[in-house]
C-alpha cells in the first residue's frame, strides 16, 4: 500500500487562479492544472531565491520532495507558455500556514497573515528588500537583489558568493547572484 502524501506548507492561497493567452477565448483553450504546492515551490525557489533545502524547510518536506514538486510545476508552466494553453491553479497536497518574513535591511522579523494582502515593504523600516524566513531561527531567504540578481540574507549579512548580474554599476557585498546567508 502506498504511503499517503505529506501536506506541503504554503504561505497562502493564490490570488489568481487562471492564466491564459491574451486574445483567445478561454473555452477554446486546453487547460493545464498547476497545483498550489507547485506554485509555492516555484515562488520560493525561482522568485525568492531560496535553495531547494531552504524551500524544503519552509514547506515542511524533504529537499527531494521540493525538487520533484518544482520539476512538475516548471514543466507545467513551460508547456502552457510554449503551447499556448490555459493554466489553472488549484488543488495539490497543501495546508495554508502563516509565513515568517524578515527584512534584509534592518533584520526585523514578522509573521504574514495568509488571509491578508501581502505587504510591499518592511513594517519597521519601509524597505522592499525582505523575504521568507526559511527556518525557526528566523533566518531568511536570499530575497531579490537589485537588477534581478539574487540578494542578501537577513540584515545584509550575506556574503553573496558569486558574481552579480542584472544591473549596471557597483554592487555592495552580498548583492547580486550568489548564496547570501543570514545570521547563523
Amino acid at each position: 500500500m502506498a504511503r499517503p502524501p505529506i501536506e506541503r506548507s504554503v504561505g497562502g492561497e493564490p490570488s489568481v487562479a487562471l492564466f491564459k493567452p491574451a486574445g483567445i477565448p478561454g473555452r477554446g483553450l486546453e487547460q493545464l492544472a498547476l497545483a498550489v504546492d507547485e506554485l509555492e515551490a516555484i515562488r520560493l525557489v525561482d522568485l525568492e531565491g531560496l535553495s531547494h533545502e531552504q524551500a524544503a524547510m519552509a514547506m515542511g518536506v524533504s529537499r527531494q520532495t521540493v525538487g520533484r514538486v518544482l520539476e512538475r510545476g516548471r514543466a507545467t508552466v513551460a508547456e502552457a507558455l510554449v503551447a499556448g494553453k490555459a493554466l489553472v491553479i488549484s488543488g495539490g497536497q497543501y495546508r495554508v500556514e502563516p509565513r515568517q518574513l524578515c527584512c534584509a535591511s534592518c533584520g526585523a522579523v514578522w509573521t504574514a497573515d495568509p488571509s491578508e494582502e501581502p505587504l510591499a515593504a518592511c513594517p519597521s523600516c519601509g524597505s522592499a528588500d525582505f523575504g521568507t524566513c526559511w527556518d525557526p531561527a528566523g533566518r531568511c531567504g536570499m530575497g531579490r537583489g537589485r537588477g534581478g540578481g539574487r540578494g542578501r540574507g537577513c540584515a545584509g549579512e550575506g556574503g553573496g558568493r558569486g558574481r552579480g548580474r542584472g544591473g549596471a554599476g557597483e554592487r555592495a557585498p552580498g548583492e547580486g547572484r550568489g548564496r547570501g546567508r543570514g545570521p547563523a
